[in-house]
């Protein structure tokens, strides 16, 4: 505080501000000797409360001056100047009050920025002060401010009551704007303070400087529905139009400010306002003001020798009846009493001194035992005033009760009181609301979860139940035409476990349409994991089983040509299958053991509901697997997959033009891979993008799972249906040639051997052909010799040769056995035609 001196004392020789001198009434005491006061009274500025708590101190100036039993033998005579409720302006005043001129015994301030600055150095001169317009909780500091008294009750006083009244409303979640003031932001503290105690939530706390707008545009942003603002009344207009452009009033609001305003405080013309009259009065309609009690409700004569209504209809008149337009004239009581309180403080200690042979025109600045006299008599003064009962706490605060006034068409109302030393409410039940009820702290949100249509789940549930029974029926058609050659040579088991893997990707369509409406909360990861586990297992063996069948073509095609006819054996088939499961369990047991999935929820904006008044609003949301590294794993899964998929694309376009005899369905399995990798190269990316989106999603999912068993089902057993079915009628026609007791195994071996007699005879009639063009070959060498030898070989014994045909046996147990029938051709050539064709013949039946 030393530091600040010499520059206050500057300021002091600087300034150009005069005092006023206020002698009181006529001396009415003979020989009277005069005590002075220092007085400094916001006449302007943000709060001009000295407009109308100066004639209050004049008025107490009289009357205590008129009374023989108070300060007998003392005039009090006040000098006074303006603050402008400036800290630096009211501290020039008081350093020139000081410096100049009669000593004063104390000091009366008024705006709580004025007060801080002036409390804080009056201990240097050991002066007591006594406030009547400050609220600041930071006075309240005793180590801060030793000599300070207020007739004005703390800001704090106000929060106890808020906080009973949030109770009472069953509010536990408010917001809070404040001016940036030492005053406000001590208050907003304590607040806070007191509701964490209570269990109350500060939701959101704003604050500005001059310019309110983006701080009301906050709290309209973050929901805010209870609003504390704490500000000057100069500030609280400007807040309030922001409010009114911000449509933050109504039935869902409620704003609870500082009740020391004027009544009309929001109607007074101000240039900083751009709102109208009426825009201003829609926005203040239902707000609470809270503040402690200023004019005593009793009507009985106070010590000060009158009643409040006295006080009052004697101020209006000095006041022309103005006291609307007067701002401070709800503060005027509280200053009337302090004038009273400084009075009989200084009786006392005037009692004090006498006995020490001292009177009060002894003290000066330095003498500090005079001023504990006076403070210790301060400390001590409990009388009953026209603002009530004026008593004052360890800190120096002002002790009384607190009024809940609530803005009713324009007008303030009392709606009730409230003691915080008893915790004590008194209600009146005044209080009214737009919508007939307080409105909630906050806007009622009803969670709704976005579930997969009934329509959908049960249309795609049902196309996947078709798709099993298909799958079973499949598996049944393998188990009972197995030994079909061309379902033989088609590996069936390889088959039945594609269609046991459609089945299980089938079954994956239930999981994937469960949500919140059928699964609790604390099942949902199970499903998650359930779901994963099934889904990747079906595609495994149904999959798996079809790209083992290529790879295995693929390696025989790569064989040198010995080896092609290899038997192709179904273990090493399984063996591939076998594998992918393995490192199936590997990456998903890792996936549940370390990282398991678990429900998350995705949320959307809010939506208004549909024909309601409520204050509600309706918040979708929708559940998802996930788990702390998601897409690392879901990446790993696709890496695997991905590239089993394009490796199976690549080896079915290597061997579309294989046969191999024991793989006879090679063509139909590739073209299934061709549309299973199309299927899942679209659906993975697209259920990525629209997975906010839960029918599209599911229905997108599910079809795409539905077309990929029953095209790879169809591509796989519907050649072999319909080669089975044209057998049927084969051997039909069969059974009635060979007879009734023919058995099955007896009709495929003569099926077998009829075919097998259609290539023969083939054979042969190549082989006879092969004949004819040799014996031209021979005609035409033998015109070049002698007619001698052509006579001769006219005379020649003909030539006999093998013709080859086939009897069928009547019974199909045994093969047809070839015939050999002799053959006469004459021989145009003079060497031995026998043995040219005996050589054809053995080559013909060497074929055969």
């Amino acid at each position: 505080m030393l530091r600040i001196l010499p520059i206050t004392l500057i300021l002091s020789l600087v300034c150009q501000c005069h005092s006023y001198r206020y002698n009181g009434t006529k001396r009415l005491r003979s020989k009277s000797q005069d005590i002075f006061i220092g007085g400094i009274f916001p006449m302007s500025g943000a709060w001009a409360g000295g407009q109308g708590c100066l004639p209050a101190v004049m008025m107490a100036l009289d009357r205590v001056n008129s009374r023989e039993d108070i300060l007998p033998g003392y005039h009090l005579t006040l000098f006074h100047n303006d603050s402008q409720c400036n800290p630096g302006l009211g501290t020039t005043v008081a350093y020139e009050l000081l410096y100049n001129e009669p000593t004063k015994i104390m000091l009366l301030t008024g705006c709580s920025q004025v007060s801080t600055a002036v409390a804080e150095a009056a201990r240097m001169w050991n002066l007591i002060v006594l406030s009547y317009g400050s609220s600041s909780p930071a006075l309240s500091n005793r180590k801060r401010f030793p000599t300070f008294f207020r007739t004005h009750p703390s800001a704090t006083i106000n929060n106890p009551t808020r906080v009973r009244l949030f109770n009472k409303w069953g509010w536990t979640r408010i917001a809070t704007i404040q001016e940036t003031q030492e005053v406000f932001t001590s208050t907003v503290e304590d607040l806070e303070q007191r509701l964490s105690e209570s269990g109350i939530e500060i939701s959101i706390r704003q604050s500005f400087l001059t310019d309110p707008t983006n701080a009301v545009r906050n709290l309209k942003r973050q929901d805010a529905r209870i609003i504390v603002g704490v500000f000057y009344e100069d500030m609280a207009r400007r807040v309030f139009c922001q409010v009114y452009k911000e449509k933050l009033y109504g039935k869902k609001y409620v704003w609870f400010i500082i009740g020391w305003y004027r009544d009309d405080w929001f109607l007074v013309n101000d240039t900083s306002v751009n709102c109208t009259k009426e825009q201003m009065q829609e926005a203040v309609e239902g707000h609470i003001t809270t503040e402690a009690i200023f004019l005593n409700p009793d009507p009985v004569v106070t010590t000060t020798g009158i009643t409040a209504r006295d006080f009052q209809l004697e101020l209006n008149a000095v006041l022309k009846n103005n006291q609307k337009e007067t701002t401070g004239y709800v503060e005027a009581p509280l200053a009337y009493d302090a004038v009273w309180a400084l009075a009989f403080a200084l009786n006392k200690t005037m009692n004090k001194l006498k006995e020490r042979g001292e009177t009060l025109h002894d003290f000066k600045y330095d003498r500090k035992d005079i001023a504990d006299e006076i403070y210790s008599a301060m400390n001590s003064t409990d009388f009953v005033g026209v603002s009530g009962r004026v008593a004052f706490s360890a800190a120096g605060d002002r002790i009384a009760w607190t009024q809940i006034e609530q803005m009713i068409g324009g007008n303030y109302g009392l709606i009730g009181h409230f003691d915080a030393s008893s915790n004590n409410l008194s209600w009146l039940n005044k209080d009214k609301w737009i919508a007939g009820k307080p409105p909630a702290d906050r806007t009622q949100i009803d969670f709704k979860l976005r579930r997969v249509s009934l329509g959908l789940f049960i249309s795609m549930c049902a196309l996947a139940s078709i798709g099993i029974l298909c799958c079973i029926a499949c598996m049944i058609f393998n188990c009972v035409f197995k030994n079909d050659r061309l379902i033989r040579y088609s590996h069936p088991e390889i088959n039945s476990l594609t269609a046991f893997g459609c089945i299980v990707c089938l079954f994956a369509v239930f999981l994937l349409g469960l949500d919140g409406q059928h699964v609790a909360v604390n099942n949902f990861g199970k499903v998650c994991q359930a779901n994963v586990w099934i889904l990747s297992i079906g595609f495994t063996f149904a999959y798996g089983a079809m790209f083992s069948k290529i790879w295995r073509v693929h390696r025989i095609s790569t064989r040198q040509k010995k080896d092609k006819k290899t038997q192709v054996e179904s273990w090493k088939l399984w063996i591939f299958v076998v594998i992918l499961l393995i490192i199936d369990v590997i990456v998903f047991t890792t996936w549940q053991i370390i990282d398991p999935l678990e429900r998350e929820e995705e949320k959307f904006p809010r939506e208004e509901p549909e024909n309601s008044d409520e204050d509600i609003m309706i918040e979708p949301f929708l559940e998802h697997c996930k788990s702390k590294k998601h897409i690392i794993w879901i990446g790993v899964i696709y890496g695997y997959k991905g590239l089993l998929l394009v490796l199976g694309v690549f080896l079915a376009y290597e061997t579309r033009n294989m046969k191999v005899d024991e793989l006879n369905d090679t063509r139909f399995v590739g073209m299934s891979i061709y549309n299973v990798v199309v299927l899942c190269l679209i659906t993975a990316p697209v259920t990525l993008i629209i997975s906010s989106q839960q029918d599209a999603t599911y229905a997108f999912s599910a079809l795409a799972i539905i077309f990929c068993c029953f095209l790879s089902l169809g591509m796989i057993f519907i050649p072999k249906v319909m080669h089975v079915r044209k057998n049927i009628q084969t051997d039909g026609d069969i059974s009635s040639v060979a007879g009734s007791s023919v058995t099955r195994e007896e009709e495929e071996k003569l099926r077998s051997l009829l075919t097998e007699n259609e290539d023969l005879k083939r054979q042969i009639s190549d082989k006879e052909e092969r004949i004819r063009t040799l014996n031209d070959l021979l005609r035409q060498k033998g015109h070049g010799h002698s007619s001698s030898s052509s006579s001769s070989a006219a005379a020649a014994r003909p030539t006999r040769a093998k013709h080859i045909s086939f009897e069928t046996p009547s019974s199909s147990s045994s093969r047809p056995r070839p015939t050999f029938v002799d053959v006469k051709k004459p021989n145009d050539s003079g060497v031995s035609s026998s043995q040219t064709m005996g050589t054809e013949a053995q080559t013909a039946e060497s074929a055969c």
